[in-house]
């Protein structure tokens, strides 16, 4: 009986513990339950969330959606700020509200980081099995960023018109017109101003909206709107027109009437010229080059902005040979004092976008010169007044020359190569004119994209087209111009060059993995254009930039740049080697990775010695008398230690070379990187 009792309590303490046990369970996650339980958003609390997203290459887009997400917290909402490429797309049928900053990259396709969501949306908004009501109760704006330059080739904000599209496919209701801001005419920040108040005016009186539809896109110069009737057409409305009537009637006969409204209808296809009619009334109004934007960027680098159009900006090779520390280059190649040297541009616009570009892409890009412009006499006067201050800046820094200081105040080359496309400038032949009258030589460098300024300009000190590759797929895709032509352009200016009487120089940068395997096409097009010189230089890396996908591997080493130097002279000479070498690798600057092949004709057979030095005061002298000469005419000794394969490697030896720390065991193997900056 004791026995039966122990086993009886025994078995009904386990379960006492049990039952405890479960309830204790029980309790905590009663209480974890209460304590991570939300209560369900209201319809109207859901309706203050605020969903920005952005697709940006250049970081512009983020800044503006950050602006407009502080922008509306003020106003009580639960705003944030997410990139597409890290948006759960699966939420989008949950939000109350999304708002879209899209810039439009190459070939009218968003960027990198926009790719994914853009894709998902538009295959939601196709396909057959997604509800076409999915987005109803989502409601949504729109501001595009791009560049009305692409509008030719039809690629002008394309992102934010597709957005725009795929969304009202899925019957999102838009709370403001779609703005498209357009970067050529400096309207980001005024558009995205008017977008923003729209918008915080529209979420403000949804009511009021509701009963009132919006219309689908405002464009960035007018109040101009476009309204959406149905998924593929839209109803025009605006001001008056400024066409005759001819033109009128004829707009008649090319679009149809809404029934309804009476108003003029257009498909969704023909947004582009919609938006082109209403922006021409701006294409003859002269605008400043320089945006406020603009301004902000470029001073930031360090340039020294002058009138609405120009710059300049202090070398690094400029405070290095104040200091004694050798010049660049072109003080090996031709002789030039680096401190006397003003780098300069009378336009800061450029035809291209190349990968390698070290301003990043803050000037701005054309295809023709559009805007006013200062007179050649102000540029000159503000130029050379904007670098002897920069000049000035140097007083007192450690290691600067006294005398060199001094000399330095007065210039004596300008290297027209800064950046931007300085040939497209309408007075630069008086500019030349007057930097030559003052005894400042020029080295003019120009994009090869305009082969008829290359025909009209007058002789300068020496002229450089820029050859970043040597077939039209990789010039597409290394220099990324604007010009649906680029490559006929890029041809002509070849044939332009080898018509002119002075020095000519070809340009090339070497991009590992890009360019660096076409030295058979780039001896065709050596073979084309007869340059007096070829200068070759490894890429510069420029630090991470949205703008560009280059790395450091990218960058070759001198040995390699050597290399392709010896491969491409040999491959010019081809099957007339009994005629003797007709380019040769003359001479290096190897602090630089960059090495000149000069024509053999700057040689003496005889001696050996070249010639590729420039005698400045002849070259004065045979421009002011205003007679053809050629670039045989004003040429002086090159001395021996720049020569290639001499000892100095390029370096004067009457400076004092300053070793910045290399990676261990680089330059024993002569693996030297270009140096950072120069022009």
């Amino acid at each position: 009986r004791k026995s039966h009792q122990f086993r009886v309590s025994h078995i009904t303490m386990y379960e006492n513990l049990l039952v405890a046990l479960l309830v204790g369970v029980l309790t905590c996650g009663i209480l974890y339950f209460l304590r991570t339980w939300k209560k369900p958003k209201s319809a109207v609390q859901k309706e203050k969330d605020v969903t920005i997203l952005y697709t940006s290459q250049r970081g512009t887009a983020k800044e503006f959606a950050t602006k407009a997400k502080n922008a509306l917290i003020e106003d009580g909402y639960n705003a944030k700020v997410v990139c597409m490429k890290d948006y759960d797309v699966d939420a989008l049928t949950s939000e109350s509200c999304v708002l879209f900053v899209a810039s439009t990259y190459e070939g009218g396709k968003p960027p990198e980081n926009g790719v994914g969501f853009c894709n998902w949306l538009e295959d939601f908004s196709l396909d057959f099995r997604v509800h076409k009501a999915m987005l109803e109760n989502t409601s949504y704006s729109i501001l595009g960023l791009g560049h009305r330059i692409y509008e030719e080739k039809g690629h002008y904000n394309t992102v934010a018109k597709n957005l725009t599209k795929w969304m009202s496919n899925l019957n999102a209701k838009n709370v403001t017109p779609v703005y498209l801001a357009d970067e050529r005419d400096g309207l980001l920040d005024t558009t995205f101003t008017r977008w923003l108040d729209d918008l915080r005016s529209s979420l403000r009186n949804q009511q009021q909206k509701a009963k009132q539809p919006r219309p689908l896109f405002a464009g960035q110069l007018d109040p101009e709107a476009i309204n959406l009737n149905s998924k593929k057409r839209a109803t025009v409305e605006g001001e008056e027109s400024d066409d005759d009537g001819e033109d009128q009637q004829e707009d008649d006969d090319e679009d149809t009437t809404n029934q309804d409204t009476g108003k003029k209808v257009t498909d969704m296809e023909d947004l582009g010229g919609v938006y082109a009619k209403i922006i021409k009334k701006k294409d003859n109004m002269k605008d400043e080059m320089l945006t406020d934007r603009l301004r902000g960027a470029l001073s930031k680098q360090g340039y020294k902005l002058i009138g609405s159009h120009s710059g300049v900006k202090l070398c690094r090779w400029t405070k290095a040979m104040l200091r004694g520390r050798g010049g660049c280059y072109k003080h090996t190649f031709y002789g030039i004092k680096s401190y006397q040297c003003m780098e300069m541009t009378p336009s800061l616009a450029c035809a291209n976008k190349c990968v390698f570009c070290w301003r990043h892409h803050t000037n701005p890009v054309t295809r023709e010169w559009r805007w006013k412009y200062e007179e050649a006499e102000f540029l000159v006067e503000q130029a050379t007044k904007s670098h002897v201050g920069l000049i000035n800046t140097m007083k007192g820094v450690p290691g600067v020359m006294p005398d060199r200081f001094q000399e330095a105040k007065t210039i004596r080359h300008c290297a027209l190569s800064l950046v931007g496309e300085p040939i497209i400038y309408p007075e630069i032949n008086k500019f030349v004119g007057l930097l030559h009258s003052k005894g400042i030589s020029t080295f003019m460098v120009t994009n090869a994209q305009f082969p008829d300024k290359i025909e009209d300009l007058d002789p300068v000190t020496q002229i450089y087209v820029s050859i970043d590759a040597a077939t039209p797929e990789s010039l597409k895709a290394i220099d990324r111009p604007l010009f649906t032509d680029f490559w006929e352009r890029f041809l002509a200016c070849i044939d332009a060059l080898s018509k002119k009487g002075q020095r000519t120089v070809f340009r090339l940068t070497l991009v590992k993995d890009w360019n660096i395997e076409e030295v058979k096409n780039y001896a065709s097009l050596v073979a084309r254009g007869k340059p007096d010189f070829i200068e070759v230089k490894g890429v510069t890396f420029c630090g991470n930039n949205n703008a560009s996908s280059l790395t450091m591997k990218n960058v070759p080493y001198h040995r390699e740049v050597v290399a392709f130097c010896q491969a491409l002279s040999k491959e010019v000479q081809g099957d007339n080697a009994a005629d003797g070498p007709l380019y040769e690798v003359a001479c290096e600057h190897e602090h630089s990775c960059c090495v000149l092949i000069a024509n053999t004709k700057f040689k003496n057979k005889d001696t050996g010695v070249w010639n590729t030095w420039i005698d400045y005061d002849k070259f004065h002298a045979l421009a002011a008398a205003r007679e053809p000469f050629s670039s045989m005419d004003y040429t002086a000794e090159t001395p021996h230690w720049a020569y290639f394969g001499c000892e100095e490697a390029g370096f004067d030896p009457v400076e004092t070379r300053f070793h910045r720390k290399q990676k261990a065991g680089s330059e024993a193997n002569g693996d030297v990187e270009p140096a950072d900056g120069g022009c």
